[in-house]
């Protein structure tokens, strides 16, 4: 007897230690238990495609969170982009609109036609920023926070919790079967046996019926996310398609007009001397003839006026002028051979009028280089 009853705590003690370590590793808690006291090969395979369930609707969840962190910093950014892409346009076309010293030239209408463009160039991000907000961010988002996922999950932790119950349950029913061991006969450790084991029946029929429909639940979820995640995939590349696209169409059509625009100026001829022309008068001859006077065929009828070099011009005589493009001219003279006489930076000479364009209104900066 005294060799049973010593058997008999051995294999107690060896059952309180089993028992101890399945505690101690569902006390970490999180999804997914021990396999160790698990003998039902049906309830083992759910049990694992419930644990590949969790860690993919997991995982799918936090790349979800990801792409909505993502798009929203996107969208911070384009933001930014956009307020100073507008002010660049807006610079832009009120350059081309207000400058007195280029209104209706060259450069002021490639000004208003880059303010234009720009502007619609930031209205197309506009529109991508918004379509990323709406189509992406908002659905994920939604479906990260929403009720299908977090039901799932809790169906799943219900069912992981009652099968560590079952696995302690199947731990007191081998603690009841090794005491009616020891005492045989004794009809109070046998009904205590029979109901433990009957709990542990009720628990394992529970238990299979609540993974079918966490597995059911973690599959529907599973499913929905990957088809969502997708479909949002495909809404963005989209979307930032149809950008870039309409981007690239804006900025071809500018382009073009620049082009046009420069090829307009070089292909214009630029204006020569007539071989035929006589040279200039002598500064000599005319010093102090002025426009209401003629000499040796010179008229000038239209008074003093600035004119802005188009073209530049060397002078090939001591009385011509240099002219380079963009110097202002006091034009005082205008010979009818097509010569004209003024002032450039100081220095009086002649020089081909057809270089010149009349200015009206010039900024005062510029006439003050004339002199």
């Amino acid at each position: 007897m005294e060799a049973i009853r010593k058997q008999a705590t051995k294999l107690r003690e060896q059952v309180a230690r089993q028992q101890q370590a399945v505690l101690k590793q569902f006390g970490a808690g999180g999804y997914g238990g021990s396999d160790n006291l698990v003998t039902d090969e049906a309830e083992l395979h759910q049990h694992q495609k419930l644990e590949k369930l969790y860690i993919s609707t997991r995982a799918g969840k936090h790349y979800q969170r990801d792409i909505v962190r993502g798009v929203e910093g996107y969208i911070v950014t384009g933001s930014k982009q956009l307020e100073i892409g507008t002010k660049l346009s807006e610079d832009s076309r009120k350059y081309g609109s207000e400058n007195t010293c280029t209104s209706g030239s060259t450069l002021s209408r490639a000004a208003l036609n880059h303010g234009r463009a720009r502007a619609q160039m930031e209205k197309e991000r506009g529109n991508l920023l918004k379509a990323l907000g709406t189509q992406v961010a908002e659905p994920l988002r939604a479906m990260v926070m929403g009720a299908p996922l977090e039901d799932a999950r809790h169906l799943a932790q219900r069912y992981d919790r009652m099968r560590q119950e079952a696995e302690a349950q199947a731990i007191e029913v081998a603690k009841r079967q090794a005491k009616v061991r020891e005492t045989p006969g004794n009809s109070e450790s046998i009904m205590k046996l029979e109901a433990a084991e009957a709990k542990l029946q009720d628990l394992k029929a529970n238990m299979a019926i609540l993974g079918k429909e966490a597995a059911a639940a973690m599959a529907a979820v599973e499913a929905q996310q990957q088809r969502l995640t997708l479909q949002r995939l495909i809404a963005m590349i989209e979307a930032e398609r149809t950008y870039h696209q309409r981007v690239l169409q804006i900025l071809d059509q500018l382009g073009g007009e620049m082009i046009s625009e420069r090829q307009r100026i070089e292909a214009s001829p630029s204006p020569s001397v007539d071989n035929t022309m006589p040279p200039p008068p002598s500064y000599e001859e005319v010093n102090g003839v002025y426009a209401s006077q003629t000499h040796n065929g010179t008229t000038d009828s239209m008074g003093y006026f600035l004119g802005e070099v188009m073209h530049p011009y060397q002078a090939e005589s001591d009385v011509e002028l240099n002219l380079s493009i963009g110097d202002y001219v006091v034009v005082r003279k205008v010979s009818n051979n097509g010569w004209a006489e003024g002032e450039c930076k100081g220095k009086a000479g002649w020089f081909p009028f057809g270089y010149v364009e009349r200015r009206d209104r010039v900024l005062a900066s510029k006439v003050a280089e004339v002199f």
